[in-house]
């Protein structure tokens, strides 16, 4: 499958791996892990882990994922069957493309409006999707009840947990927002002071929100007493969904997008999830280089990944959106003609702006989950309510966090991704499953809005190119362009930054790109190998280890001796 020597790395890894062979649970925080571990435990399978997983992370991880965000599950069926659930937010039937006002003064590239009206509070709220996706895929892969699955998030939630270093950073990053509004900062910003590491969190308002999940199914958001407080309190407030929005919602099954690289096939969602066909983009292009030869971290390797990557910006802006709305070139731009067409016009010597090479149709932040069991199902889901805290406000008396999904389309009117009533948000997410004659070889995926598919594309090019241990290839040292500055990571040298200036390339120096990655390798021997990064709580648990052998017996102490 991927066998090569092991990669000697210019940089360290914080974390270490785990193994299994019965299963493996790789999330972004170690309850979520051990909830979904606790599924397969129990004798569930991926499916009812990951389900388990992703409403703990409702709960522990609650500024990233929740109930009324959206998402792309990619399921892998023990039969090798590949479908895409998708849970995606849509446009609310009272928006249309000159809803907001765009703000003159916002840096290019953004979506920013007058007031911030699509990205804070009410009316930046697109129709949720992530509880119905979450119910359906339980439904019709799962094994288990959803009361089975719903019980770690509901003792968290009830009882409490100790809130991270990294949920107490983002709390504090956020303050100004969150203290807009009472409800969400009494609970995350108590007596106005930000929860700290260490510090207990309750939340009782929202343990009674999972137990109505339970009593009344999903139909309690579409329609229900939840989809009613959350339309009473968006009537009250200026917002723009309505419970006939609720009422209206269906999630979609999609076919799942294939691209190959090097002998591999990198499979994924396809639009409105922009990721893998992107991904599926730079793969073909780069497909020309010898990777592998220019090395990891070089002047030549990341001058060449940043080009390419503005390449795929260029056109994900001009031509990917919602294929109801927009006809997505995705043959094209997964095409080897197009791919040698761009790939001409890469100067290795300086950088360039790019311009789109596909006709416009039309005149971050997220969590991350991979999940494997032994009889050989697969989830890799990717899952959000967009920015850090969403609408960053309370839906009264629930303790739900809202989207703020409208954020991601264009606010200007006649671009592919405008505004439009029932329009579905496009995505950068990527949560994929790359193959190799057929079988799974590897699952990955990260949050981190849109510099999620471009870290994405590095872990592959990381493992499939450069021969990286999976721990390496997701902690590796990352970069991230969308053609106005090149952002990169601190473990790329003073040097590398300074020959990279020299091309042209407007140098940003941050403190990570993206968010917390998480993988699973899957071993020729039956073993899987989990791993997160550093950027994240993220943490892998395996299992293995099995039932007795048949026909082992505890012997009464009577039995004569």
């Amino acid at each position: 499958m991927i066998s090569s020597p092991p990669f000697s790395t210019p940089f360290a890894t914080d974390k270490q791996p785990a193994f299994g062979a019965r299963g493996m649970v790789v999330t972004n925080h170690p309850l979520a892990s051990a909830a979904g571990t606790e599924m397969l435990a129990a004798g569930g399978n991926a499916v009812d882990a990951a389900v388990a997983a992703l409403f703990t992370l409702s709960v522990v991880e609650p500024m990233m994922v929740g109930l009324l965000g959206g998402g792309f599950a990619h399921l892998r069926l023990p039969n090798g069957q590949h479908t895409v659930i998708e849970g995606q937010g849509v446009c609310p039937q009272n928006i249309s493309p000159s809803t907001f006002t765009p703000d003159p003064q916002a840096p290019p590239g953004t979506m920013e409006t007058v007031g911030r009206r699509n990205s804070l509070g009410r009316a930046a709220v697109a129709i949720p999707g992530n509880l119905m996706a979450w119910c359906q895929m339980l439904e019709r892969h799962g094994t288990l009840s959803l009361e089975d699955v719903m019980q770690p998030a509901l003792r968290y939630a009830s009882r409490g947990f100790v809130a991270t270093r990294y949920l107490s950073n983002c709390i504090t990053d956020n303050a100004a927002d969150l203290l807009l509004d009472p409800e969400i900062a009494s609970v995350f910003l108590p007596g106005g002071r930000p929860l700290q590491a260490g510090d207990r969190l309750v939340q009782g308002a929202y343990a009674e929100t999972l137990r109505t999940v339970l009593r009344e199914g999903p139909g309690a958001l579409y329609g229900g007493s939840l989809g009613q407080a959350l339309a009473n309190d968006m009537a009250n407030n200026a917002g723009y969904l309505t419970l006939a929005d609720l009422r209206g919602y269906q999630t979609r099954d999609r076919e799942v997008l294939r691209a190959t690289y090097r002998g591999f096939e990198v499979t994924g969602p396809p639009p409105p999830c922009a990721g893998p066909l992107h991904i599926g983009q730079m793969l073909k292009i780069l497909e020309g280089f010898d990777v592998k030869a220019m090395g990891f971290g070089s002047v030549d390797s990341v001058h060449l990944l940043a080009e390419v990557l503005k390449i795929a910006f260029a056109d994900r802006s001009a031509a990917t959106a919602d294929p109801d709305f927009v006809p997505v070139p995705v043959d094209k731009l997964l095409s080897a003609s197009y791919a040698d067409e761009r790939r001409q016009q890469i100067d290795m010597s300086r950088a360039q702006d790019w311009a789109p090479g596909v006709v416009p149709a039309e005149s971050a932040n997220t969590t991350h989950i991979t999940v494997a069991d032994a009889q050989g199902c697969i989830v890799s889901a990717t899952q959000t309510i967009n920015s850090v805290f969403g609408a960053r406000y309370m839906v009264p008396g629930t303790g739900m966090i809202p989207n703020n999904y409208l954020y991601v389309l264009d606010p200007r009117p006649g671009r592919a991704n405008s505004l439009a009533a029932g329009k579905r948000v496009i995505s950068s997410m990527a949560p994929l499953i790359v193959l190799r004659d057929g079988r799974p070889v590897l699952a990955l995926g990260l949050p981190g809005g849109l510099r999620i598919f471009p870290s994405a594309l590095q872990a592959v090019v990381n493992l499939l190119d450069h021969g990286m241990s999976l721990q390496q290839a997701v902690e590796a040292p990352r970069i991230w362009t969308q053609g106005y500055g090149l952002e990169l990571e601190p473990a790329f040298s003073q040097a590398t930054s300074q020959a990279l200036a020299a091309r042209g390339h407007d140098i940003l120096p941050v403190s990570n790109v993206g968010g917390g990655m998480n993988a699973i390798r899957f071993h020729d021997d039956g073993r899987l190998e989990g791993a997160a990064c550093w950027r994240a709580d993220g943490t892998p648990i395996g299992v293995s280890g099995g039932m007795a052998r048949e026909g082992v017996r505890f012997l009464p102490e009577s039995r004569p001796r």
